[in-house]
C-alpha cells in the first residue's frame, strides 16, 4: 500500500495490520491442515486427528468475530474516506480475506468429513482383514495337518477326498480375502494423500500368504495324482518287467549252454555268432536298467505305505525276487562274455578289457571332479545331489563288470601254464619262454592292480563328495530356515514401526508408556539373536571353502541392511521419546518455561543448568529476570548502616520472594526424605534439585494457593541456590549445601534450625568434629557471601569460628548438640545474621505505643530503640538504621532494642537502667566492655580448616599477597576521611573516633580485651608488625644469602675458566663480546648468562620487597603518631577515654531473642565497617542528672535541686524498688 495513502488515511495502518494478522493465521491454518497426514487404517491416529480437527474448527469459529469486526472496520473506513483508491484497496482486501476464510473453512469441513469417512472405511477394512487373517490361520493349520502321501489306494482316495474338500473351503474363503482386498483398494484409492503404507503392507502379506496356500494345494493335488498313477502303473510295469526278465533269463541260459559246448571256442564263426547274440542280450539288459531302478524305488515307496500289512510282505517278496533274478541275469551275461573271450587271444582281450575299464574309470573320475565345487544355494546343491545320485547308480551298475573282469584275470593267470603263456605272447625279438611268460603276467597283473586301485579311489572320492553334499545341504537348509525366520520377524517389526505415530503428536503424559511399548513391541534381543545366528552360519560357509551364491549373499546383505535400518529407527525413536520425556515429561524442566514472559526465554545448557535469553536485546544471563529485579531492589537496603541488619533485611526480602517464609521445617524434612537425600556428602544434579523443590512448592501451593506460583518459585529458588553454592554453574551442589540453604530461610524456631543443621553434620553417635562443623559453617557463610556481606561476618575463612566453638567446649575433640546450641546462643560473628533475620521477621508486624523523637512516627512499626541514657527517648528503625539523631542525644549513648511491644516490667527495668547510667562514668564502660555477639579472630590465626575448594581464602603462605591486600585496605580507610567509622558518626567527631579506635586496637594487641577482634586494616597491620616484620627480614636475609651464593658460584666458574687458559669471563653486568672457542667455553658462557639473569630477577624481587617494606614502615609510623595523639588529648582535657559497652538480654518468652545494646553498638557490632562506636569527650555531673530528672517529671518543674531532695518521701516505694534493682545489679557485677 502506498505510504502517501497511509498518511492520508491513518486508520488504514491499523486495518492493514489486523488484516495481515488474520490472513497469516488463515494461511498457517491451511498449511497445518494440509500437513496433518494420518496413517490410514490406524483408528487411534484417525481419532486423534479428528479431535485436532474439531479443536481447529472451534478455534476457527472463535475467530469469526475477528473477521466480522474487520469487515465492520472496513465499512466504517470506506464510509469515512472519500479516497477512491483507498476504498478500492479496502474492498479488495475484504473480498480476499472473505474468499480465503471460505476456502479454509471448506478445507476444514472437507477434511473433517474425509476423516470420518476414513474412520468408517478403516474400521470396515480392519474387520475384513481380521476375517481374512482368521481364514488364513485356519488354512495354515490345515496345511500343517497334512500327512505324507501314502501309496495305497484307500489312503490316496482318502487324501484326495480331503484335498477336494479343502479346495472347496478355500473357494468359499476366497470371498473374505477378496473383500479385504477390495476394502484395501478403496482405502488406497480414496486416501492416497495420507500414509497408506500400513494398508499396503498388510494387504501384501495377506495376498502372499493366500497365494502360498493355493500353490501348496495345487502341488498337493499334483502329487496325489502322480502317486495314484504310479500306484496304478507300478504293478503293470512290474508284471511287464518280470515277463521280460523271464525271456531274458531263457535267452541267457540258451546262450550259456551254447558257449559251453565242446570245441565251440575253436570255431571262430560260431564264436562270433555267439558274441553277437550276447551283445544283443547285453543291450536289452542295459535298456532295462533304468526301468529296474524305477521299479525298485517306487516299490520301496509303496512298501513304506503298506508297512505292517500282508500286501507289504507280498510286495517285498516280489521285489526281492526281482532283484535276485536281475543280479543273476547280469552275472550270467558277464560269464558268457568271459567264456567267449577265453580263446587263444584271451590275454589280449583281457588286456583290452582292462584298458577300457581304466579309460572308463578315468572318465568317471574327471566327471566327478567336474561336479565340484559345492554350490552356494539350496537349489544348486540339490541339483548336484541328484546328479551324484545318478553317478552312484552308474558306479553300482558298473561294479559287477569290474569285479568280473578282475576275477577273470585272476583265474586266467592262475589256470594258464607257462607254456601256454609262451605261445600267447610272441615278441618280435627272440626271448626265452620264461621271459615271455613273465612279461604277460606282469602286464595283466599291473593293469588289474591299476583297475582295482582306480576303482577304489573313485568309490572313495564319490563317498567323500556325497558327504560334502550332505553336509552342505544340511547347513544350507539351516541357513535358509534361519533367513526365513529372520525375514518374518523383520517384516513384523517393520509393520510395527510403520504404525508409529510422530513423537510430536503424542500426549506428554503417555510418553513413558510409548517408550515402554517401543521396547516391548519391537523386541530387539530376539531379532538380534536371529541376525547373529544367520551371520554365524554364513561365516561358517566362508571358513569351510563353500562360496555362497550371489542370491544368498544379496539376501544376507538385505537382511543385515533391514536390521541396521530397524536398529537406527528404534534408536532414533527411543532417543526422540527420551528427549521428549526429558524436555516435556514429568521430570523435565519444561514446566519451568512458563516462569518467564516475553521477550525472555528459558533455555538449558548441556549440564542442565538453566539460563535466560532476552530476544529483545539478544543477550543471555544466568539470573532469572525476576531474580535480577530482586537483586536490584536489594540495593535500596544499602543505606542501612549496620551490616547485620542490612544482611538480615536483604535475606528477609529474598525469603519472601522465594516463598520460603511459608515453608515449615517439618514440610522441608518430609520433602528431603521423600527424595532420599540422606547422604550429605553426595552431590545433587539440576534435575534432582528441581524435583525436590517441585515437591516442596507443590505442597506449599496446596496450602497457600494464591501465594505460590510453582514454576516461578522453583526457578527462582534454583537460581538462588546456584548463585550461592554453584557460582561456576557446574550443575551440581552438595546435599548439605541444599539443606543448609533451604532450612536457613524456612519458617521455624531458631533453635530448631540449629538442631537440624547440627544433626546433618553430626556422626551416628550425635557428636561432631572440627572438620564436619567447618563444612556446616562454610555452607552457612556462603549465604551472606552471595549478598556481598561476608566481610562483616569474619570473612570466608571459617577456621576461627570453628576454633571459637571448640574453645567454648574446652577444646574437646568432638562436641555434642547441647554445647553447639549454647555456643550458637552467644551469636558467633559468622552466624549472627541468622538470629537477626529472625528478629527482623518478628518485628515486621510489631506495633509500639511510642513516638519516634526524630521523625515523630507514632506508633512505631518494626524495631523500637529506647535510649538508656535519656528518659522517654525512642527511635524508630528507619531513623536508627540511617544514623539520624536528635539534638542532645549522641549515637554512642546506650540504647535497647525491642522487636515486640514492651511490658510494664521491661519499662521499669529500663527506667532503672537509665537511672544507673546517669550515675556511671565513662571509666565504668571502659572497664566493662560488652558486645552484642561473639567475635572471633580472623587474621593469621592457625591453619585453614578443610573447606570446599570454592571457598575463597587468602593463603597464609603468601605473605606478600597479604601485605598488598592489607595495604590496599588501609589506603581505602585513609581515603575515607581518615576514619574507619566515618559513616557512623558526625563529622566533628571523626578525630575522637579515630583516637578511640586506635586505643582499642592497642588494647587488642596488648591482650587487654581477649574477646575483642581486630577488624580494620590499621589494627591488622599493627598485629602483623610483630609477626610479619621478622618474616620479611628473614626473607630479605635469605635473598641476600642466595645472592652471595650466586656470586661465589660465579667467581668459582670464572676461576676455572682462567685456570684453563681461556679468555677471561666478563663481569656480570657486561655483555659477552666474543664467541666461545670450544663446546666447554659455550657451556660456561651459557651458564654464566643464566646466573646473571637469575641474579637480575632476584635483585628485582628484593627491590620490590624493599619497596613494600618502606610502605609498611611509613604506614606504621603514621599509626604510631596516631597512638601518641590521644594520650596528649587526655592530658589536656583532664579526662580518660572509655570504650563503649554492650549488653545482651534475651526475653524469657518463646519470641525471637531481643538484643539490648548500649549506644549504637546494637548493630554496629555486626559489620567490619561499624564494629565499635567511639565515645565523645564529655562528662555528665550530678547537676546534669538532676536537671534531666527535673525535666523528666512535670511536677518538679520550677523547683531547684534542694527541693528535689524533699520529694524523696513522695517517691516512696518506687525509689526503694530502684535501689533494690541497683543493688542487685551491682552485686551481680
Amino acid at each position: 500500500m502506498p505510504s502517501s495513502l497511509l498518511l492520508e488515511v491513518p486508520a488504514l495502518a491499523d486495518f492493514n495490520k489486523a488484516w495481515a494478522e488474520l490472513t497469516d493465521w488463515l494461511s498457517l491454518l491451511d498449511r497445518v491442515i494440509k500437513s496433518q497426514i494420518v496413517t490410514v487404517g490406524d483408528l487411534d491416529d484417525i481419532n486423534d486427528m479428528i479431535i485436532k480437527q474439531k479443536a481447529a474448527l472451534q478455534e476457527f469459529e472463535q475467530r469469526r468475530p475477528q473477521l466480522e469486526e474487520l469487515i465492520t472496520a472496513a465499512q466504517n473506513l470506506k464510509n469515512k474516506t472519500s479516497n477512491q483508491e483507498a476504498r478500492t484497496i479496502i474492498t479488495d482486501s475484504i473480498e480476499k480475506i472473505q474468499s480465503q476464510w471460505d476456502e479454509v473453512q471448506g478445507h476444514l469441513q472437507s477434511r473433517r468429513q474425509q476423516l470420518h469417512e476414513m474412520l468408517k472405511d478403516s474400521t470396515q477394512w480392519l474387520e475384513a482383514k481380521q476375517e481374512a487373517e482368521q481364514v488364513l490361520e485356519r488354512a495354515k493349520v490345515k496345511l500343517e495337518s497334512w500327512k505324507e502321501i501314502s501309496y495305497t489306494v484307500e489312503a490316496l482316495k482318502k487324501q484326495n477326498t480331503e484335498l477336494k474338500q479343502f479346495s472347496k473351503e478355500l473357494r468359499q474363503w476366497q470371498i473374505h480375502v477378496d473383500v479385504a482386498n477390495d476394502m484395501a483398494l478403496k482405502l488406497l484409492r480414496d486416501y492416497s494423500t495420507d500414509d497408506t503404507r500400513k494398508v499396503e503392507l498388510m494387504t501384501d502379506n495377506i495376498n502372499t500368504s493366500w497365494a502360498t496356500i493355493n500353490k501348496r494345494v495345487s502341488e498337493r493335488e499334483a502329487e496325489l495324482e502322480a502317486a495314484l498313477r504310479l500306484l496304478q502303473q507300478f504293478y503293470l510295469d512290474l508284471e511287464k518287467f518280470l515277463a521280460w526278465l523271464t525271456e531274458a533269463e531263457t535267452t541267457a541260459n540258451v546262450l550259456q549252454d551254447a558257449t559251453h559246448k565242446e570245441r565251440i571256442l575253436e570255431d571262430t564263426k560260431e564264436v562270433r555268432e555267439l558274441m553277437k547274440q550276447w551283445q544283443d542280450l547285453q543291450t536289452e539288459i542295459e535298456a532295462h536298467t533304468d526301468i529296474f531302478h524305477n521299479l525298485d524305488e517306487n516299490g520301496q515307496k509303496i512298501l513304506r505305505s503298506l508297512e505292517g500289512s500282508d500286501d507289504a510282505a507280498l510286495l517285498q517278496r516280489r521285489l526281492d525276487n526281482m532283484n535276485f533274478r536281475w543280479s543273476e541275469l547280469r552275472k550270467k551275461s558277464l560269464n558268457i562274455r568271459s567264456h567267449l573271450e577265453a580263446s587263444s587271444d584271451q590275454w589280449k582281450r583281457l588286456h583290452l578289457s582292462l584298458q577300457e575299464l581304466l579309460a572308463w574309470l578315468q572318465l568317471k573320475d574327471d566327471e566327478l571332479k567336474q561336479q565340484a565345487p559345492i554350490g552356494g544355494d539350496l537349489p544348486t546343491v540339490q541339483k548336484q545331489n541328484d546328479t551324484h545320485r545318478a553317478f552312484k547308480r552308474e558306479l553300482k551298475t558298473k561294479e559287477p563288470v569290474i569285479m568280473s573282469a578282475l576275477e577273470t584275470v585272476r583265474v586266467f593267470l592262475a589256470e594258464q601254464p607257462l607254456e601256454g603263456l609262451e605261445k600267447l605272447y610272441q615278441e618280435p625279438r627272440e626271448l626265452s619262454p620264461e621271459e615271455r611268460a613273465q612279461n604277460v603276467t606282469k602286464l595283466l597283473r599291473r593293469q588289474a592292480d591299476e583297475v582295482k586301485t582306480e576303482w577304489d579311489k573313485l568309490n572313495l572320492h564319490s563317498a567323500d563328495w556325497q558327504k560334502k553334499i550332505d553336509e552342505a545341504l544340511e547347513r544350507l537348509q539351516e541357513l535358509q530356515e534361519a533367513m526365513d525366520e529372520l525375514d518374518l520377524k523383520l517384516r513384523q517389526a517393520e509393520v510395527t514401526k510403520s504404525s508409529w505415530q510422530p513423537v510430536g503428536d503424542l500426549l506428554i503424559d503417555s510418553l513413558q508408556d510409548y517408550l515402554e511399548k517401543v521396547k516391548v513391541s519391537v523386541e530387539i534381543a530376539p531379532i538380534k539373536e536371529n541376525v547373529n545366528h544367520v551371520n554365524d552360519l554364513a561365516h561358517q560357509f566362508t571358513s569351510s571353502d563353500i562360496q555362497l551364491s550371489p542370491y544368498n549373499l544379496n539376501c544376507l546383505e538385505d537382511l543385515n541392511t533391514r536390521w541396521k535400518l530397524l536398529q537406527v529407527a528404534i534408536d532414533e525413536r527411543i532417543r526422540q521419546l527420551h528427549e521428549a520425556h526429558r524436555d516435556f515429561g514429568p521430570t523435565s524442566q519444561h514446566f519451568l518455561s512458563t516462569s518467564v514472559q516475553g521477550p525472555w526465554e528459558r533455555a538449558i545448557s548441556p549440564n542442565k543448568v538453566p539460563y535466560y535469553i532476552n530476544h529483545e536485546t539478544q543477550t543471555t544471563c544466568w539470573d532469572h529476570p525476576k531474580m535480577t529485579e530482586l537483586y536490584q531492589s536489594l540495593a535500596d537496603l544499602n543505606n542501612v548502616r549496620f551490616s547485620a541488619y542490612r544482611t538480615a533485611m536483604k535475606l528477609r526480602r529474598l525469603q519472601k520472594a522465594l516463598c520460603l517464609d511459608l515453608l515449615s521445617l517439618s514440610a522441608a524434612c518430609d520433602a528431603l526424605d521423600q527424595h532420599n537425600l540422606k547422604q550429605n556428602d553426595q552431590s545433587m544434579d539440576i534435575l534432582q534439585i528441581i524435583n525436590c523443590l517441585t515437591t516442596i512448592y507443590d505442597q506449599l501451593e496446596q496450602e497457600h494457593n494464591n501465594l505460590v506460583n510453582v514454576p516461578l518459585c522453583v526457578d527462582m529458588c534454583l537460581n538462588w541456590l546456584l548463585n550461592v553454592y554453584d557460582t561456576g554453574r557446574t550443575g551440581r551442589i552438595r546435599v548439605l549445601s541444599f539443606k543448609t540453604g533451604v532450612v536457613s530461610l524456612c519458617k521455624a524456631h531458631l533453635e530448631d534450625k540449629y538442631r537440624y543443621l547440627f544433626k546433618q553434620v553430626a556422626s551416628s553417635t550425635g557428636f561432631c568434629d572440627q572438620r564436619r562443623l567447618g563444612l556446616l559453617l562454610h555452607d552457612s557463610i556462603q549465604i551472606p557471601r552471595q549478598l556481598g556481606e561476608v566481610a562483616s561476618f569474619g570473612g570466608s575463612n571459617i577456621e576461627p569460628s570453628v576454633r571459637s566453638c571448640f574453645q567454648f567446649a574446652n577444646n574437646k575433640p568432638e562436641i555434642e548438640a547441647a554445647l553447639f546450641l549454647d555456643w550458637m546462643r552467644l551469636e558467633p560473628q559468622s552466624m549472627v545474621w541468622l538470629p537477626v533475620l529472625h528478629r527482623v521477621a518478628a518485628a515486621e508486624t510489631a506495633k509500639h505505643q511510642a513516638k519516634c523523637n526524630i521523625c515523630k512516627e507514632c506508633p512505631i512499626i518494626g524495631f523500637r530503640y529506647r535510649s538508656l541514657k535519656h528518659f522517654n527517648y525512642d527511635i524508630c528503625q528507619s531513623c536508627f538504621f540511617s544514623g539520624r539523631v536528635a539534638k542532645g542525644h549522641k549515637m554512642h549513648y546506650p540504647m535497647v532494642e525491642y522487636c515486640t511491644p514492651t511490658t510494664s516490667g521491661e519499662d521499669v527495668r529500663d527506667f532503672a537502667k537509665v537511672l544507673k547510667n546517669k550515675f556511671r562514668t565513662k571509666r565504668y564502660f571502659a572497664k566493662h566492655p560488652r558486645m552484642g555477639y561473639l567475635p572471633v579472630q580472623t587474621v593469621l590465626e592457625g591453619d585453614n580448616m578443610e573447606t570446599p575448594a570454592s571457598s575463597p581464602q587468602l593463603s597464609h603462605d603468601d605473605t606478600h599477597s597479604r601485605i598488598e591486600h592489607y595495604a590496599s585496605r588501609l589506603a581505602e580507610m585513609e581515603n575515607s576521611n581518615g576514619s574507619y567509622l566515618n559513616d557512623s558518626i558526625s563529622p566533628n567527631e571523626s578525630i575522637d573516633d579515630e583516637h578511640l579506635l586506635i586505643q582499642h586496637y592497642c588494647q587488642s594487641l596488648n591482650q587487654e580485651s581477649p574477646l575483642s577482634q581486630p577488624r580494620s586494616p590499621a589494627q591488622i597491620l599493627i598485629s602483623l608488625e610483630s609477626e610479619e616484620r621478622g618474616e620479611l627480614e628473614r626473607i630479605l636475609a635469605d635473598l641476600e644469602e642466595e645472592n652471595r651464593n650466586l656470586q661465589a658460584e660465579y667467581d668459582r666458574l670464572k676461576q676455572q675458566h682462567d685456570n684453563k687458559g681461556l679468555s677471561p669471563l666478563p663481569s656480570p653486568p657486561e655483555m659477552m663480546p666474543i664467541s666461545p672457542q670450544s663446546p666447554r667455553d659455550a657451556e660456561l658462557i651459557a651458564e654464566a648468562k643464566l646466573l646473571r639473569q637469575h641474579k637480575g630477577r632476584l635483585e628485582a624481587r628484593m627491590q620490590i620487597l624493599e619497596d613494600h617494606n618502606k610502605q609498611l614502615e611509613s604506614q606504621l609510623h603514621r599509626l604510631r603518631q596516631l597512638l601518641e595523639q590521644p594520650q596528649a588529648d587526655s592530658k589536656v582535657n583532664g579526662t580518660t577515654l572509655s570504650s563503649p559497652s554492650t549488653s545482651l538480654q534475651r526475653s524469657d518468652s518463646s519470641q525471637p531473642m531481643l538484643l539490648r545494646v548500649v549506644g549504637s553498638q546494637t548493630s554496629e557490632t555486626m559489620g567490619e565497617d561499624d564494629l565499635l562506636s567511639p565515645p565523645q569527650d564529655t562528662s555528665t555531673g550530678l547537676e546534669e542528672v538532676m536537671e534531666q530528672l527535673n525535666n523528666s517529671f512535670p511536677s518538679t518543674r520550677g523547683h531547684n535541686v534542694g527541693s528535689l531532695f524533699h520529694m524523696a518521701d513522695d517517691l516512696g516505694r518506687a525509689m526503694e524498688t530502684l535501689v533494690t534493682v541497683m543493688t542487685d545489679d551491682k552485686a551481680l557485677e
